[in-house]
């Protein structure tokens, strides 16, 4: 455990919060000597909330995903989730085979069909072999523990160099609730919702509206803010269920204020360490814009920033090119004035007013050596500020992609 003022960061990922287990299991869909296959399961009937990717290339899961929370009136028990096959691309037949993971998981459970909800993640457009997929669905069932968030958290790995889980205990009305969640992610991360998989649980007691609510507005700061390559998937989805076994959470409420400020906490420690592992990354890259017009024109900035390749290659390089920067700054559609714009890295201001001033480029490319490389802009437009991640593009990332397949 450690402390962080409002909140401690506990162990558990997806299985700290009460009501749930979890388990990872080797089904060989595509990778060997390594869980694939994982489901989370919730001893209650949770409310359930769900983002998801807007690409018209979905996958037939992210369908059937919505049309089982419009089924159970936003409730779920079960979450089935797969690596190295995207089920993407795939037709009619992806649609029936999203739908037997779902009828699967549910029938080893003994819960109601349309309380299980399924997630893929890999290769697009190839056929998922079914066969594996249901033995593995049962290992998994068979396997579910309160302690499988490490095996969960590895079983949706892709192209990912490391786990990614994040939990937090706060105090609800004098009573410890919890908030934990994994996500994976490396490459194909673009904003546009939350280019990846995360999962988030907590054993608050929130009605299926008001945590739909919060999450879209967590996303909106955290996964929506985060970039590796530009590519949105066709599988993003990020579900969050409450288990209802701890303080009740309601609109309005100060219970309501202080649980979204942990869940989105708990989502941006997530989205960070996905821009950390992009493919073939070094360093993670923290783009903080004040002094906009707005909330909505900072982020353009921010993203505008984060996004180019321009950027991300001096950063990998250690060369505080800063023209780069104000080349995204002035292409992103934010409302300023040059003349009014302030630029650094780190603790090395390069700009005011729109122009270079005095400093050491050796302070300069010093900055660049720190992980995260913090780039902070001040627009002098208003008092709109956001915070945008990636991270530096290297050979590494077209090594990885070259040869995805194969």
């Amino acid at each position: 455990m450690s402390d962080h003022g409002k909140w401690t960061v506990v162990d558990g990922g997806v299985s700290a919060a009460r009501g749930f287990s979890s388990a990872g299991v080797e089904a060989r869909i595509r990778y060997r000597d390594r869980p694939d296959l994982g489901i989370i399961r919730c001893s209650e009937r949770a409310a359930v909330a769900g983002v998801f990717t807007k690409n018209r290339f979905a996958s037939p899961t992210i369908q059937h995903d919505r049309e089982q929370i419009e089924r159970s009136g936003g409730y779920a028990r079960a979450v089935v989730v797969n690596a190295g096959n995207a089920n993407a691309a795939t037709g009619a037949s992806g649609l029936e085979d999203a739908r037997a993971m779902t009828d699967a998981t549910a029938a080893g459970l003994g819960i109601p069909a349309e309380e299980a909800l399924v997630s893929s993640t890999g290769v697009i457009g190839e056929p998922l072999p079914m066969d594996p997929v249901r033995a593995g669905i049962d290992d998994a069932v068979a396997t579910l523990n309160d302690g499988g968030n490490d095996d969960f958290s590895r079983c949706i790995m892709t192209t990912d160099t490391a786990r990614k889980e994040h939990a937090v205990e706060l105090t609800v009305n004098g009573e410890p609730v919890r908030i934990g969640g994994c996500c994976k992610g490396s490459g194909m991360i673009a904003p546009n919702m939350a280019t990846m998989l995360a999962f988030v649980t907590t054993d608050a007691a929130i009605g299926p509206t008001l945590l739909q609510q919060m999450l879209r507005r967590a996303a909106a700061r955290t996964f929506n803010r985060i970039s590796v390559d530009g590519d949105e998937s066709t599988n993003d989805t990020v579900l969050l269920m409450a288990s209802g076994l701890s303080q009740p959470v309601e609109t309005h409420t100060e219970a309501a204020r202080q649980f979204e400020e942990a869940l989105e906490e708990v989502c941006r420690e997530l989205a960070k360490k996905i821009a950390r592992d992009g493919e073939g990354a070094t360093r993670l890259i923290e783009v903080h814009v004040t002094g906009a017009k707005d909330e909505a024109d900072a982020e353009r900035a921010a993203a505008a920033v984060a996004e180019s390749s321009l950027v991300k290659t001096a950063v990998y390089g250690e060369d505080a090119n800063w023209g780069r920067i104000a080349c995204a700054l002035g292409y992103s559609g934010s409302e300023f004035a040059q003349e009014n714009v302030a630029i650094g890295i780190g603790d090395v201001r390069l700009v005011e007013g729109g122009v270079r001033v005095e400093y050491s480029e050796e302070d300069a490319t010093a900055q660049l050596k720190i992980d995260p490389v913090r780039i902070s802009v001040d627009l002098g437009a208003g008092a709109g500020e956001a915070t945008f991640w990636s991270c530096d593009l290297t050979e590494g990332y077209i090594e990885e992609n070259a040869s995805y397949r194969s």
